[in-house]
């Protein structure tokens, strides 16, 4: 039962992270021009489009499975993710069919976020409807591990077909390879899912006819049910997420776009990380059933806002050891008049930005150029200097990134910039074991905060409602303050000039959950809930 809850949802979480592991190749392919920082931004979109529905697909599935039963429901999300990611692999190109392509794609993502936003729901909450009592933190930390093991799954697919095909022909056509055989994986699942049985607490309650008639007004429309909601979501779900997006994917951001490390090294060191770390899930679930769901959840947020400055200096450093000295060496001032520098805060990549004071700092931090804002008098045209010289202005700043360069920033492929180490010199490679513990540690965060929140979430809620109620908190913390946390961190830092000054995003966000769980979030690991309807 666990397998085959497991297994499905670890494909479910491979399609939907293809996108973000996929990003510069699908930006190329669907997005015209050739500003490569628009087409990372309509790419961050998308990623993010999917997370951004995901609280709307659990409202209308996790109001499915409580009408009419887990197993179905999930299988219908199932079934909706899968062909969606293998739409993705056939889409035609921009070169094809215009703005289409970047419009179908988004269709796709949205219905990719739909389809999870109800799968999760459901998986977890069949899950724990199957343990035995005292062992559901083990037995949903399973669940737990699904979307770690299905991101490392797409990142092992992808690697092995960069490895196998020359760079040409991967971003001309073996980049939609993975999408492709995702129609393989949702054979399969659908294949073990139908093998299952409706859960016992559910079957019971539709046996005695105490089914929720209307699950929605019932979850949310009912303060002491919506309260629950409010306090799993602020005092749980969205530490947890911001904790987990942290150590999975803004460490995947911050090796390539910040920290300028190629795309498969940076894939390979996540991988390593993940491998590692995964184990650990299963190790918070099951101690989560001994001392409790909500001391393992908030020491995980604790402990991750107070070590994130440090732990992502550390990475810098031995990742790129060049930009972090030219960071602290080369002074880059830009003097504008206030007036003329506008908000940079762009969450979701749809604003357009023309103002030079507002390109000039967008330009800086893409190139994780640390830079310094001057107030210059009211008229007086925007001016860059150099350590004190005067660098030339021109229409997409090349000059300006060149003079930095010279003055010791480093360039793309520069020799200080960790490298792939070459098969079977992992081990000799000081640099490399480095980042792979430094990314663990952030990985053992991860589990600290995910390992028991299925369980958590599933004992917060009565079985008439359980799916609605637990799916909502869940899918807000982890597709909005999760899900947008990499497009915000970018926007805090380009706003800033300071490449580390994203990171208060995650930490205040998870010391605002630490705060409020501890004082309103009730322990649950001794709940009864096979008869609580």
């Amino acid at each position: 039962m666990i397998i085959a809850s497991s297994a499905g949802t670890v494909f479910e979480w491979y399609d939907f992270y293809l996108a973000g592991s996929l990003a510069a190749n699908i930006a190329a392919t669907f997005v015209p021009g050739t500003n490569d920082t628009a087409k990372f931004i309509f790419v961050l979109f998308g990623f993010a489009a999917g997370f951004a529905v995901r609280p709307f697909g659990a409202l209308f599935f996790g109001r499915l499975g409580d009408l009419i039963g887990r197993k179905y429901t999930f299988l219908v999300t199932m079934t909706i993710m899968g062909l969606a990611t293998f739409v993705v692999g056939l889409l035609p190109s921009y070169a094809s069919i215009g703005y289409a392509a970047p419009v179908l794609f988004i269709v796709c993502r949205l219905l990719q976020g739909l389809a999870l936003g109800g799968e999760y729901g459901g998986a977890a909450t069949y899950v724990a409807e199957h343990a035995p009592h005292g062992k559901r933190g083990l037995y949903t930390s399973w669940i737990q591990t699904t979307a770690t093991v299905g991101l490392f799954l797409s990142l092992v697919v992808i690697l092995t077909l960069r490895l196998s095909m020359t760079p040409e022909d991967f971003a001309a056509w073996g980049w939609r390879i993975p999408f492709l055989l995702s129609i393989i994986l949702l054979a399969f699942s659908i294949w073990i899912r139908l093998s299952l049985n409706e859960s016992p607490a559910f079957q019971k309650m539709k046996e005695e006819g105490s089914q929720s008639k209307a699950p929605l007004t019932e979850a949310f429309g009912r303060w002491e049910n919506a309260k629950v909601a409010l306090i799993a979501l602020l005092g749980g779900t969205a530490g947890q997420a911001v904790v987990w997006y942290t150590g999975q994917f803004y460490a995947l951001f911050f090796l390539t776009q910040t920290m300028k490390v190629d795309g498969t090294t940076a894939n390979l060191l996540i991988a390593a990380s993940l491998l590692l770390g995964t184990p650990f899930f299963i190790f918070f679930g099951w101690l989560s059933d001994k001392i409790g769901r909500k001391p393992i959840l908030l020491a995980g947020c604790l402990i991750a806002a107070l070590t994130y400055f440090p732990l992502f200096g550390m990475i810098a450093k031995t990742a790129n050891p060049a930009l972090i000295a030219a960071t602290e060496n080369v002074k880059i001032e830009v003097a504008a008049d206030p007036a003329t520098c506008g908000n940079l805060f762009d969450p979701v990549g749809v604003r357009t930005f023309t103002a030079p004071c507002d390109t000039v700092r967008r330009t800086l931090a893409t190139n994780s150029m640390h830079y310094d804002l001057v107030d210059a008098a009211a008229g007086t045209p925007l001016a860059v200097k150099v350590n004190g010289t005067a660098a030339t202005i021109d229409d997409k700043y090349a000059s300006l990134i060149a003079a930095a360069q010279a003055a010791g920033y480093p360039k793309a492929g520069d020799a200080s910039i960790v490298k792939q180490p070459s098969i079977g010199g992992v081990l000799s490679d000081s640099r490399t074991l480095t980042l792979i513990g430094l990314l663990f540690i952030l990985v053992l965060y991860v589990t600290m905060v995910y390992g028991p929140i299925a369980a958590l979430l599933v004992e917060l809620f009565p079985t008439r409602i359980r799916y609605t109620g637990m799916s909502l908190p869940y899918h807000i913390g982890n597709g909005w303050f999760g899900g947008f946390l990499p497009p915000t961190v970018f926007a805090i830092v380009a706003s800033t000039g300071n490449i580390f000054s994203g990171l208060w995003y995650p930490i205040v966000v998870a010391v605002m959950t630490l705060i409020i769980g501890l004082l309103f979030l009730p322990e649950t690991k001794d709940r009864q809930i096979d008869h609580w309807h």
